[in-house]
């Protein structure tokens, strides 16, 4: 089949009847009221959600038959898995009309959409149910034996507490800093792997206005806002108060990032730097639509980051994703998307880390259309010293969307870092 059969009556009534049988879509649907239409090679379908007025379409998905055909592909390849993956990176596709109504609308959608594709790939009759998460599954891992505690530091003269994780036996420290508007939750699978903690002690913390740290005392909402110099002395006052030795920091996304500033500004605090989904400056991905009146941030938040996850990462997995970033403060990864997105540029510095002091690896995964793997091989090549590999089956997210594939990557580095530190 190439592309949507979006000239087939038959197939287009059972996607809309699969659309209104759905239980994701019935739960999200309360409210709704909006018409969206999909076309391809001339042919267009609209679909009707809530009590759409009549009329046309609030907005129109347009792509031709070949980009379709690669979005219904078993494994899609990268950069067309997911509505904004496509918008972003497939100059063949588009969205004409409100934008507006996309950004509330998004999670319908994307649902309408998976289910649409669900149809062609398994067929379009019966009665199948489509899962909430149409990936493969993951067996749960054994608990975790992780003790949290609050450390109390100062961000720019302010008192905060700030909430830390930590599991495993050690003696070596791995730092990790979890990704924009998300928290610590992100290493619970990393801190179940016995490989890791048998020989590492994993540290992971909220970064104020995060998870389970609170604001400052009174502090107003939605006032946060991260600088490179406020993410730097957060974590070194960090790693002062947990006491940690020289750890190595694994980060990814903005947290990747500030990795790459760890190793220009404190080479000699660290063991080695990990900087997953990093490079020296990203353009694009600031939205006003992240913190809009109109807009429910507990919905398109997570939207927004959904489609940076490959296709193969586990059901559960993307699951938690989704769920932590629905959970966000206030205006909390508008503001962290202000550095990742806008603040931070070390596009004239970088070439400065001097690797000799503090080894760097720099790990991106194939589907990351926010940071591809591409910007991430540029940054490493203005690096002397640094190593770069590309992660095929990863998105923006490796800690967190695939551990156990992440964790084949991750190993042989801690394991070259404790066979350098025995010499």
């Amino acid at each position: 089949m190439i592309g949507w059969p979006l000239d087939d009556s038959g197939f287009l009534a059972a996607w809309r009847a699969a659309c209104e049988r759905d239980a994701v879509l019935a739960l999200w649907r309360p409210g709704a009221a909006v018409r969206v239409a999909l076309e391809s090679g001339g042919a267009e379908a609209a679909f009707a959600v809530g009590e759409a007025p009549p009329g046309p379409p609030a907005f129109t998905l347009r792509a031709p038959p070949s980009v379709w055909a690669r979005f219904l592909a078993p494994v899609p390849p990268r950069h067309h898995h997911n509505l904004f993956a496509m918008r972003a990176r497939v100059p063949e596709f588009a969205v004409a009309g409100d934008e507006l109504a996309l950004a509330q609308h998004c999670h319908i959608v994307r649902r309408t959409l998976e289910i649409g594709r669900w149809l062609v790939l398994h067929g379009a009759q019966g009665d199948a149910r489509v899962p909430a998460f149409p990936r493969p599954s993951l067996p749960e891992p054994e608990p975790a034996a992780i003790a949290g505690a609050y450390l109390p530091i100062r961000v720019d003269g302010v008192a905060c507490r700030i909430y830390r994780e930590q599991a495993g036996e050690g003696p070596r420290d791995l730092l990790c800093l979890h990704t924009a508007g998300a928290d610590g939750r992100q290493f619970h699978r990393l801190m179940a792997d016995r490989r890791l903690t048998r020989h590492w002690r994993l540290t992971a913390f909220d970064l104020p206005w995060h998870g389970k740290s609170p604001p400052p005392a009174a502090a107003p909402p939605g006032s946060w806002r991260l600088t490179t110099d406020r993410y730097v002395a957060i974590i070194m006052e960090v790693v002062r108060a947990a006491g940690l030795t020289r750890p190595v920091v694994l980060g990814a996304s903005m947290s990747g990032e500030i990795c790459l500033e760890l190793a220009l500004r404190h080479p000699e605090a660290f063991s080695a730097i990990i900087a997953c989904e990093a490079t020296d400056n990203i353009q694009g991905r600031q939205t006003p639509w992240a913190n809009h009146p109109r807009v429910n941030q507990a919905l398109f938040v997570p939207e927004w980051v959904f489609g940076l996850m490959a296709p193969q990462s586990p059901a559960e997995c993307a699951a938690e994703i989704w769920w932590h970033y629905s959970q966000g403060g206030h205006a909390t990864f508008a503001r962290d998307i202000e550095f990742y997105s806008g603040e931070w540029d070390a596009r004239e510095r970088v070439h400065l880390i001097d690797t000799a002091r503090c080894p760097l690896f720099l790990l991106t995964g194939e589907y990351d259309y926010s940071c591809t793997v591409e910007a991430s091989a540029a940054t490493a090549a203005r690096i002397r010293g640094a190593r770069f590999t590309a992660m095929p089956g990863i998105g923006h997210f490796p800690f967190a969307e695939n551990p156990p594939l992440f964790a084949e990557h991750l190993l042989p580095i801690l394991d070259e870092i404790r066979a350098t530190a025995r010499e």
